[in-house]
């Protein structure tokens, strides 16, 4: 069974909020949560596990403007471990977060 869009968008932010009760980080937990409602709204289908676009989502923000080099004060492993997804879907869906978020 396929889960809809808005069920995904709120298993993303349970993600999200896990992620941020353990690694607290308020500017940046801020800017997930906004980045969530544009992908919301915009056209990308948000398919797949809801905590690949969680993890790609901060991915994203943490890399912004910049040289991505993975999320501060994380190894790449602890990532995919607190996910529970690859590096590979990691960067997939900040690409894709990155270009929902383009104005």
């Amino acid at each position: 069974m396929k889960a809809t869009l808005k069920e995904s968008r709120w298993a993303c932010q349970e993600h999200l909020e896990r992620f941020f009760e353990t690694y607290y980080e308020v500017t940046m937990a801020k800017a997930a949560m906004k980045a969530l409602r544009f992908l919301a709204i915009s056209d990308v289908a948000m398919e797949g596990k809801p905590a690949g676009w969680a993890a790609g989502t901060i991915y994203a923000l943490a890399n912004r403007d910049k040289r991505a080099c993975g999320v501060p004060g994380l190894l790449n492993s602890e990532v995919e471990e607190f996910f529970d997804v690859s590096m590979s879907t990691v960067r997939k869906r900040a690409a894709q977060v990155e270009r929902a978020l383009e104005i």
